[in-house]
């Protein structure tokens, strides 16, 4: 495969062809049309989200709730403590094992999420690079602690311009993993993880991406995060953050964790969030949105389903599964 180095992070042609994946941004309305579209295919969901694999992060990762996972057998989700970090070659490890065992049962693997790094990974392999160099991270933090996210991202910008355009300033984690690459090795990661897609007879045909309006999109998010701390978000973060093990760095970097965890530590002692933390989250929610799209929209593998809100869960449905019977999907 193209620019492949580590063959071992490739996810094996023939149980990827066996998969299907319902991808789109933040809030279009994957999880019901998840549920519909899993029952037709009887098949068995595989969430593809870097947050909801966290017990205990529920409201802000608007994880699907027990009632809904009750209805169709879920996996990868509340498979980690917030204490613990998690990489992508250890989620392909993991989605590789869950879905031979959905296939050795004579069902399908739904891949849903909206995490594009791991819908990459999947499709593409994952080049995992030079292994970490402690004390150059302990640099890097201590200079994040120093100048800032912003400062910091714009030196990543000066290496690694293709990384920094995907990564927001405040994913300071891989901002530093970004720059630790390119000091160990000499090469922006960018260059390194340019896996192209595999041949057309080692792919999956059935790779869609939900493609919203954007206004209709934004004002969906903007009454998520209203629902969430109507719900308890911030109430969920205080939890987490006294817990005796606390957060691992992944995991405080959620969006809306992140936000609430900084308003928290910037003297924010009530449950009642300000309205300026709840437009700060919608936008940067909203950011995130526009990031997935252009995610989604530079897979080559992945088909656009353009929706414009207005479509009934049943039509959707039917809409990907005839697309699938198109192209002789025997699962159907």
């Amino acid at each position: 495969m193209t620019g492949r180095e580590n063959p071992a992070g490739t996810f094996p042609a023939v149980l990827l062809s066996k998969c299907w994946f319902l991808c789109g941004p933040t809030a279009c309305g994957k999880t019901a049309l998840s549920l519909s579209l899993a029952d037709r295919l009887n098949a068995e969901i595989v969430a593809l989200d870097s947050m909801t694999l966290y017990r205990g992060m529920d409201i802000g990762t608007a994880k699907p709730s027990l009632a809904e996972r009750s209805q169709i057998p879920h996996h990868l989700i509340d498979v980690l403590d917030p204490c613990d970090d998690f990489s992508l070659a250890q989620y392909l490890t993991a989605a590789e094992a869950v879905c031979h065992d959905i296939v050795s049962r004579g069902r399908c693997p739904l891949f849903v999420g909206g995490t594009g790094l791991y819908l990459r990974g999947v499709l593409r392999g994952v080049f995992e690079g030079p292994a970490a160099d402690w004390d150059l991270r302990r640099e890097l933090e201590a200079q994040l602690q120093q100048i800032g996210n912003v400062a910091l991202h714009q030196e990543l910008q000066q290496v690694d311009p293709v990384t920094a355009l995907r990564l927001h300033p405040n994913d300071s984690r891989r901002v530093i993993r970004a720059i630790e690459v390119f000091r160990l090795t000499g090469r922006p990661l960018s260059t390194q993880q340019e896996q192209g897609p595999r041949p057309l007879e080692q792919r999956t045909p059935h790779v869609y991406w939900l493609s919203p309006p954007r206004d209709w999109l934004y004002q969906r998010i903007n009454v998520r995060v209203e629902q969430m701390f109507a719900e308890g978000l911030v109430q969920e973060v205080r939890k987490l953050i006294v817990s005796p093990q606390g957060l691992s760095q992944t995991a405080r970097q959620g969006l809306g964790y992140k936000e609430v965890i900084d308003a928290f530590e910037s003297g924010m002692t009530s449950d009642r969030p300000t309205p300026e933390l709840i437009d700060l989250i919608q936008t940067r929610t909203r950011q995130f949105a526009k990031r997935q799209h252009t995610w989604f929209r530079n897979l080559e593998e992945c088909r656009p389903i353009p929706i414009t809100g207005s479509e009934t869960i049943s039509e959707l449905t039917e809409q990907i599964a005839n697309i699938g019977c198109s192209e002789g999907t025997p699962q159907i």
